[in-house]
């Protein structure tokens, strides 16, 4: 079952990036999204693995209407992973996503201060996440992902677009 799902997702995957980005450019504009480098006191990264998409990403989505880039933060932290800040989130940067679209914008925060009771249970939306060694990151980690985590974990200056 999990192999032809997969398959099933690599064929409508390009299309349905296009129809969410499409719609997100009618109602929006602009589009604005944050993602969260989440690390514990390991210094293991949070990463989710969505059903819609393939890899692996940094946790995070959309800014809504009305909605402040914390708050938005704050709700997908809680939707994707469970976690629940304690202290503050700090902006790493805010990157151009040209990937996705010219109007794309994506904000990076740091999370070191944070509580998860558990990993929540696979749904419609994320098939897995954990929290994972730096140098032992999952197969299919992005290579946006990748580079966001390396400038925040070696000290790199940050690249404005996402790569």
């Amino acid at each position: 079952m999990g192999e032809r799902l997969d398959r099933v997702r690599r064929k409508t995957e390009p299309l349905l990036r296009r129809i969410f980005h499409v719609y997100f450019l009618i109602v929006r504009g602009m589009t604005l999204g944050v993602r969260a480098v989440v690390l514990d006191s390991e210094n293991r990264v949070f990463l989710v693995r969505h059903s819609y998409v393939s890899g692996w990403y940094l946790p995070g989505g959309g800014v809504d209407f009305g909605e402040t880039m914390e708050e938005a933060l704050r709700r997908e932290l809680k939707e994707e992973g469970d976690i629940d800040l304690t202290g503050d989130a700090v902006l790493h940067g805010v990157f151009l996503n040209s990937h996705v679209s010219r109007r794309d914008h994506v904000a990076v925060y740091v999370v070191r201060q944070f509580s998860q009771e558990g990993l929540p249970p696979p749904n419609h939306e994320i098939a897995e996440c954990g929290f994972f060694p730096i140098v032992a990151l999952p197969e299919g980690t992005t290579p946006g992902t990748r580079l966001r985590i390396a400038e925040v974990m070696d000290g790199k200056p940050p690249i404005a677009t996402w790569r």
